[in-house]
């Protein structure tokens, strides 16, 4: 699955034929997933956009049974499993009062990712939840154990209640990007390069949340392509703030004078993301690669290729030609498995994650910070490179 919604991810986890494609029905209130009495029916996880009530455009992901068999199967229980490190919340489905190996399993798996996970006892037609394993659950899990119905909308409310009360606030909650940064009537100099790279008739996420925070906040905002920011600085205006795409660092801060703040669109961007001050602390390993070190580069979408791709061509000629070492990089685009043991890298480098959500980054990252590895993102590597690390990161500094 890959990363491309920036909404809330909710995922839902059970054995085969417990009831989790109607469910699905139920939460969107139309047969968006194939329903069937043959244990097996959904094989690859499926994504489905709905709004919930409470929390906003949600993702719901309808994931295959975690007992599935066969050489196939595995497979499907891995496409599962690597569903939970995606997601804000979980909810798991039980039936017929079974809960056994599969189900604690995924639990130590939310728990591992710190998903927050609901328990829903489904099929209450056939088989009444029992009050032993309910209490048992309850006591064990500290989550009430609901009981509902797929084929019936009667438990629609309760449901949606539940899941607003559990999944994280942060999670749909939009925090202002420039909180802290400025204050009404500030100008904003917001300058962003086009090339190749650039979507075709409109601006990446983290530009069009910045002129929109801008505005928010009562305060004016000048946006500029870089080859006209000498023109906008010869109207002697001097901005509070100046954000740049971070590929023209170089050019843009010799421009802009050392007493106006400047900084890049991808390091305001990770400070709503996870890991901020470990990109802090990972970078000034930039400094200290030696020849034949591996780099690996995480993008978070997948996209067509050209001679201006920031993470695959532009980032490591410009860290070659930094360390002056033999650099060996790795890709990895979406939300892909990282397969190479993790420990063989001398760093990570994230990119700005303009697609993915908070948790989607911080748990891409987690083997790499829990093993140690410095971590940094596309800005940052690149101010560092250019020399201006301590002035990009400056206003963000208390």
């Amino acid at each position: 699955m890959k990363g491309k919604d920036n909404k809330p991810h909710i995922g839902i986890f059970g054995r085969r034929n417990n009831g989790k494609s109607s469910f699905i029905n139920m939460i969107c209130g139309q047969e968006v997933a194939i329903v069937s009495d043959f244990a097996g029916t959904t094989t690859d996880p499926v994504k489905k956009s709905v709004e919930i009530f409470g929390v906003g455009p949600t993702i719901i992901i309808d994931t295959a049974g975690i007992d599935d068999i066969g050489e196939l199967g595995k497979k499907r229980i891995e496409k599962t499993l690597g569903i939970i490190k995606t997601i804000d919340l979980a909810i798991l489905l039980i039936a017929n009062n079974t809960f056994g190996n599969y189900e604690k399993q995924l639990i130590v798996n939310f728990k591992n990712y710190e998903v927050p996970f609901l328990i829903f006892h489904n099929k209450t037609d056939e088989t009444k939840l029992d009050d032993n394993l309910k209490a048992e659950l309850t006591n064990k899990f500290g989550t009430s154990i609901l009981e509902i119905n797929t084929i019936s909308d009667y438990f629609l409310e309760e449901v949606t209640d539940q899941i607003c009360k559990s999944i994280p606030k942060s999670v749909f909650m939009k925090p202002s990007l420039l909180e802290g940064l400025i204050k009404p009537k500030d100008i904003v100099l917001l300058v962003t390069p086009i090339d190749s790279e650039a979507p075709e008739g409109r601006m990446i996420l983290p530009q069009q949340m910045a002129i929109r925070d801008v505005l928010d906040q009562f305060c004016i905002c000048v946006c500029v392509r870089e080859t006209e920011l000498e023109d906008v600085l010869k109207l002697n205006i001097k901005p509070a703030l100046v954000i740049t795409d971070s590929q023209a660092f170089g050019y843009v801060s010799k421009l802009i004078p050392d007493d106006i703040p400047l900084t890049g669109f991808s390091i305001v961007f990770a400070r709503m993301r996870a890991n901020f001050q470990k990109y802090i602390e990972g970078t000034p390993q930039l400094s200290k690669l030696k020849d034949n070190d591996k780099v690996l580069i995480l993008e978070s979408c997948t996209h067509h290729l050209s001679c201006e791709d920031i993470g695959r061509f532009k980032l490591p000629k410009w860290i070659k030609e930094f360390s002056g070492k033999n650099i060996e990089f790795e890709i990895i685009a979406g939300l892909d498995e990282i397969k190479t043991k993790i420990e063989d890298y001398a760093m990570v480098i994230q990119c700005g994650g303009c697609v993915a959500t908070k948790k989607q980054i911080a748990n891409r990252l987690k083997p790499a910070i829990d093993a140690g590895i410095p971590v940094s993102n596309y800005g940052m590597a690149i101010a560092w490179t250019n020399g201006i690390f301590d002035r990009a990161i400056k206003p963000f500094i208390i």
